[in-house]
């Protein structure tokens, strides 16, 4: 008998296990790396909706969690996966450059917002009109992130990379058996997987399909982060990841043309310099309706529980909700109604 069971290991997956490491919980995972939405991210880390600079949902109570979180992690792993990086806003006209100060003003804002503009010295982009600069960013590299993770829960003999079989969880009073492994609490981190999910598949997630492409630009020489009408990510090596679409019509994770050519026109408006395409990847955000996370308890099975529905703001809210639902759990202290499932299943 194992404490806990966790299937998926995104994001949520990996914020939950560090939540049952620290507290000395027995746990085994099942991940299939099914889904990439995680891995493919940006991985970027910003408190700012900068289409209308605004604050992101409660990144204000996030972001101090989620940077301590990420230091620790590196610790405990021995890798160095966050660079913090400035994320530049370019602005399209002086209006915008205004909208920016009177966001600035904002007491939530302040701490997130710097009120120098930043002039265009990168004869490689077009930006007449100056950026903002955005405080309290970076970027994970997830992939290196879950590779680290993974190899640990090897060692520790807590993985199984098989694809979990809903049919074969039987559940008991006060514990779940699965294939003979016995848990007292299951937890659901499973990202857009969770639609084949018996247990949650209610809930209403709709899903919002992301393409990104890698370029390479010799002449950029860029190392912050760029933000126009898309995301310019710097990987090094003159390599720079470019995104996101975004398209809740389809529900795979195939690149498509149509969102490489999207990437390519809106570059045009940013760059003025060659570049070549070296990579075009995909993945499906667990996006809801209301655009809050799916937290909590079954309504009928107390010890089926589900952490889901971070959208595109992942890597600040995992950490965040993960430790919301240990709490949960373990000291009954009850969730936040935003992000409850309980808005949904008590209607």
């Amino acid at each position: 008998m194992v404490d806990y069971m966790v299937v998926g290991l995104g994001l949520a997956g990996t914020a939950f296990c560090e939540n049952l490491r620290k507290n000395n919980k027995t746990f085994v995972v099942f991940n299939d790396q099914s889904q990439t939405s995680s891995r493919v991210a940006g991985g970027l880390y910003n408190p700012i909706i900068l289409k209308r600079f605004t604050l992101s949902w409660r990144a204000d109570e996030q972001l101090p969690i989620a940077t301590e979180f990420y230091t620790q992690l590196e610790q405990f792993l021995n890798v160095r996966f966050d660079e913090k990086l400035n994320v530049l806003r370019k602005f399209a006209s002086i209006e915008e450059q205004n909208l920016w100060f009177e966001a600035a003003d904002k007491e939530k804002l302040k701490p997130y917002l710097d009120t120098k503009l930043v002039s265009n010295e990168n004869t490689s982009l077009k930006a007449p009109h100056q950026f903002g600069k955005v405080l309290e960013t970076g970027k994970l590299d997830t992939k290196l992130l879950f590779k680290s993770y993974m190899k640990w829960l090897e060692k520790e003999n807590k993985l199984y990379t098989a694809t979990f079989d809903y049919s074969q969880l039987i559940i008991e009073e006060g514990f779940v058996n699965y294939q003979n492994i016995k848990a007292k609490h299951i937890v659901f981190t499973e990202g857009f997987g969770m639609m084949q999910n018996p247990y949650f598949n209610h809930l209403p997630m709709q899903g919002s399909k992301g393409e990104y492409i890698v370029i390479k630009a010799k002449e950029l020489k860029e190392t912050r982060i760029i933000k126009s009408s898309i995301f310019l990510i710097p990987l090094g090596d003159d390599l720079y990841k470019v995104g996101a679409t975004y398209n809740r019509g389809q529900k795979n994770n195939t690149t498509t043309e149509k969102a490489k050519n999207e990437l390519i026109d809106k570059l045009g408006s940013l760059l003025d310099c060659p570049f070549e395409i070296v990579d075009h990847e995909a993945g499906m955000r667990p996006t809801v309706k209301d655009r809050r996370p799916l937290v909590g308890k079954h309504p009928k099975y107390a010890n089926l529980c589900v952490l889901n529905g971070f959208g595109s703001h992942g890597i600040t809210i995992a950490p965040w909700a993960a430790k919301s639902l240990y709490e949960h759990i373990e000291h009954q202290i009850p969730l936040l109604e935003e992000m409850s499932i309980g808005r949904f299943t008590t209607n």
